[in-house]
Formats: structure tokens, sequence, C-alpha cells
């Protein structure tokens, strides 16, 4: 297959008030990806309440690929999909690096739990009408306080967050990226936290004097500013 090859390419993504403001962390690692291959796609927003635009999925959560005849639902599934469908540039660098790659996208996972009460009333505040009812209830039965007490001690919280990034920031002190002089889906794993904050949130997570802002930057700019140029919400 060639990158070009691309028919029936369709990637749904949670959006906010503003359809192109897509702020998922986990779609955001599958837009990177997709920029890595040079596939083009169509991106359809998915609101919260809108769940019957996926359910051809047979479950509930973006992001989903539709390829052709094929579904493939999970941030993670989704990038061994494209590396199988579109073997160059390679999203691991080598098949060997995927088990770490996965070790990454697991330890990103957890770190996005200390951001979340961080952001978790700006993500509401992006929401549509719609949404935000919805948003709040299921949020506040899950987490068994209101929005508000969950994100009450902000500074705390950033400062938890800070310091569960310090394993990405040793790590990119003496290199460019995650693997070395290139970005791989180890970085869009690190990197969607940051656009789920970016999107929603005017915190200020990596000052100039971090280990980690210039790898930012590098991200930010990469694939003609994609993650640069992305609606944010104001």
């Amino acid at each position: 297959m060639t990158a070009n090859d691309t028919s029936g390419l369709t990637l749904y993504e949670l959006a906010g008030a503003d359809p192109e403001l897509r702020f998922s962390p986990y779609c955001w690692r599958v837009r990177m990806a997709l920029a890595h291959k040079g596939v083009e796609v169509e991106h359809v927003p998915v609101r919260f309440t809108e769940k019957e635009k996926i359910a051809f999925s047979g479950q509930r959560l973006v992001p989903v690929l539709r390829d052709g005849d094929r579904i493939v639902t999970d941030s993670w599934r989704i990038a061994l999909h494209l590396e199988e469908r579109f073997p160059e540039p390679s999203l691991f660098g080598d098949p060997a690096t995927i088990p770490l790659t996965q070790f990454v996208s697991a330890w990103a996972d957890t770190t996005a739990m200390y951001l979340l009460k961080v952001i978790l009333l700006d993500i509401y505040n992006a929401l549509d009408e719609s949404d935000r009812e919805y948003f709040r209830s299921s949020r506040e039965k899950r987490f068994g306080v209101r929005l508000e007490a969950f994100v009450a001690d902000k500074e705390m919280h950033l400062a938890g967050f800070q310091k569960a990034l310090q394993p990405l920031r040793a790590i990119l002190t003496d290199r460019d990226f995650v693997a070395g002089d290139t970005p791989t889906y180890a970085d869009y794993c690190a990197f969607g936290m940051f656009m789920w904050a970016r999107g929603v949130s005017n915190t200020l997570l990596i000052p100039p004097d971090d280990p980690l802002f210039a790898w930012h930057e590098h991200l930010l700019d990469a694939f003609d500013g994609l993650a640069r140029k992305a609606p944010r919400h104001r």
C-alpha cells in the first residue's frame, strides 16, 4: 500500500462547542500518527452526546478509524493498523521498539490523570451546551465530587503533574525526541497530553527553561504546524 491509497479513510474525533476544536489526547495521538505517515483522512467531529455517529463501531469511545470496510478503535490499535497499512515511514523506527512504545503509552495514560485534575473544569467550559449536563453528571458520578471540588487545589495538582513528567524530562535532557533524533509514536503518546490541555486551557505547563520546552515546540511545528495551528478554546 502507498500513502496515497487512502480512499475511505475517516477519523471520528471528540469535539468541543466549536466543532473544529479537537482536544482528546488519544485523538491527537492518531492525528500525529496520520501526519507522520503522510496520510490524508476525513475528520468527523463527535461530541459527547453524539454517540450515534460512532454506533457502527460497536462501542462508544473515540477515536474511531474507518478504513474502507475495516473499523479500528482505540488509539494504540489504530497506530498498529496504520503501521501495517502504511509501512513507511515507520511510526516506531524498529519493530523491536513496539513493546517499549506501548509502555510509554501506558505511562502517558497514567500521567494524564494528574493533568485531568488541573484541566477538568476547562474541558467542561469548552463543551457545547448540549454536552455539559452529560459531562458534569458522568464525571461527578465517576469521581464522587463536584467538578469544582475535583480541581479545587489546582497548584497542588499542577505540581503533581510536573513531578509525574520527570521520566520524560530526564530522557529529553540529552536528546531531541524520546527515541533519538526523530519523533516516533512514543513522542505522540506523550504529546497528546499537552494538546489536550492546549486545546481547552490557558494553564502554563511548560516554561521556556523546562527541558521539555524545545521538544514541545518541535512537535507543535511538525507537519507544517499541524498542532500549533489547531483551534483552541478561549
